[in-house]
């Protein structure tokens, strides 16, 4: 049995749309202020293991605005939570560019010396939030190749492509090969 430890249980319904056999551990683990995504889970499956055995998923994400140095990156909960999509929205519309990348990486870890990670990204940009949800950033980013932000699409479709499906895709065919 696989556990993805998350608070989020929005995250664990599309998660469980990818992986049915995965359960949930509803906990919402302390997470460091990093730019390096990879320290934030190496961080987070330590935390875990003192608490917990293994064959266990933790993940990170993080949305990078090019017109802002990269930020917030991984930090994209706190700028939330102190500017919130508007607020994100304003600063970057006032660099006119838009460009950003959505990523999510996630820790696998059997064991204590079995530790794997998955990562994905996706390329877009910052659009005005016309839709709000659940998924944090999703209202202000819209992926390459569509006219819609990740707010709209999973409204018109919840198993659509995001980044962290295809993240969770590629963990099941690593899991299941």
């Amino acid at each position: 049995m696989v556990y993805f430890i998350t608070g989020n249980a929005e995250k664990f319904d599309e998660t469980k749309r990818v992986i049915s056999e995965i359960e949930r551990i509803a906990w919402d683990l302390d997470e460091i202020q990093e730019i390096d995504s990879r320290k934030i889970i190496d961080k987070k499956i330590k935390l875990a293991f003192e608490h917990i055995r293994g064959d266990f998923v933790v993940e990170d994400t993080s949305l990078a605005i090019k017109s802002i140095g990269g930020l917030p990156g991984p930090l994209i909960k706190w700028f939330l939570k102190t500017l919130g999509n508007n607020g994100i929205y304003k600063i970057v519309r006032s660099t006119g560019k838009f460009e950003a990348e959505a990523k999510v990486v996630l820790g696998y870890a059997k064991n204590k010396e079995e530790v794997f990670f998955f990562e994905v990204s996706q390329r877009g940009k910052i659009v005005a939030p016309l839709h709000s949800t659940n998924f944090g950033w999703d209202p202000l980013f819209q992926p390459d190749g569509e006219n819609k932000s990740y707010a709209e699409l999973r409204k018109e479709n919840p198993d659509f492509m995001s980044v962290r499906k295809l993240a969770f895709l590629k963990l099941r065919d690593f899991l299941y090969k």
